[in-house]
């Protein structure tokens, strides 16, 4: 019998070389992607800061986008407060739409659906996030436009009284109404992916005690489930909230765009600053040029502070279990 000892095992936490290299390509094209943002959001600013000097808070608020240009003389009022709340309306309306149906799937793929069910629909949700927007506004336009109009009918028929519900002419088309259902249907695989990703994270000691003391499915989901989720499902309706105020093509196809407030829903006429920068900037001249940069310089901000928020909420929600 040898007496001896087995050569001591070396414990390290050095990475391997493989490790160090993956880390560093995707910390590269990390800051890539950062640098790239960063030089598009400073040159809209470069572009549109003589238009916020000029026009000063009336371009955020003034409804009109009336430009002249004569003998290389600029005149007119430009602003894009109508087409700001017109984004705002028709963004919340596809999330009231879009946020119960994916919490509602997302609940269904994590805890009711067969796994060959689970798998199947999970690969169609990823799938609608990639499809084109174009794509989105043609079905809209040929297909849900149609039916859209007849339930903004009997919305307009059982729930006029209601102010957002209103409409002084039966005027259904291309409202922003259908334009939010649209933006709906984009938005619900951003959001079931992400709801169904933080129900997962559910904690399962909590899950198996909610049954040892008697509780069905459902009421483990309402006591447990949602509770930890909540915060989660918020992040991803904002991350959602951020791609409908950004949407252009879908949204161009389906709405009529008119420079004026519009709070009746149902009725055709609405706006949309990245479907207002689409149709002006062919015809435009060099300062509404720089006009409609500083609108899309507007939107930039908007959409990055919301995907920002959404995504500190959701990471804070799956790493403390709240």
């Amino acid at each position: 019998m040898s007496d001896t000892l087995p050569v001591q095992r070396k414990i390290t936490t050095k990475p391997r070389p493989s490790d160090v290299a993956f880390r560093g390509i995707v910390t590269s094209f990390g800051f890539i992607n950062l640098a790239i943002l960063t030089l598009i959001g400073a040159f809209l600013l470069f572009r549109g800061i003589e238009v916020f000097k000029v026009e000063g808070l009336s371009f955020f608020t003034d409804q009109k986008w009336e430009v002249t240009e004569e003998s290389g003389i600029t005149s007119g009022n430009i602003g894009i407060g109508a087409m700001l709340i017109g984004t705002l309306i028709a963004a919340l309306i596809a999330l009231v739409v879009a946020l119960p149906v994916s919490v509602l799937t997302a609940l269904m793929l994590n805890f009711y659906a067969p796994i060959w069910i689970r798998t199947f629909f999970i690969t169609v949700i990823d799938l609608m996030a990639a499809f084109p927007s174009i794509l989105f506004g043609l079905w809209g336009f040929f297909v849900l436009m149609p039916s859209a109009e007849y339930w903004a009918m009997l919305l307009n028929r059982y729930f006029g009284w209601f102010p957002l519900f209103q409409v002084d002419q039966p005027f259904f088309t291309r409202s922003p109404f259908i334009a939010g259902l649209v933006l709906a249907i984009m938005i619900i695989p951003i959001v079931t992916s992400v709801s169904r990703e933080v129900f997962s994270q559910a904690p399962l000691d909590r899950i198996q005690a909610a049954y040892s003391l008697g509780a069905n499915k459902w009421s483990m989901i309402k006591s447990v489930v949602l509770p930890f989720g909540a915060n989660g499902v918020v992040g991803g309706a904002m991350l959602g909230l951020g791609r409908a105020f950004g949407e252009t093509v879908a949204v161009y196809t389906v709405l009529n765009l008119v420079y004026a407030i519009n709070w009746q829903i149902l009725f055709g006429a609405g706006g949309n600053v990245a479907s207002h920068i689409v149709t002006r900037w062919g015809e435009a001249g060099e300062y509404e040029v720089k006009a409609l940069l500083a609108a899309g310089f507007v939107l930039f901000v908007l959409t990055l502070a919301v995907n920002f928020l959404a995504d500190r909420i959701v990471r804070s929600t799956v790493k403390k279990g709240r």
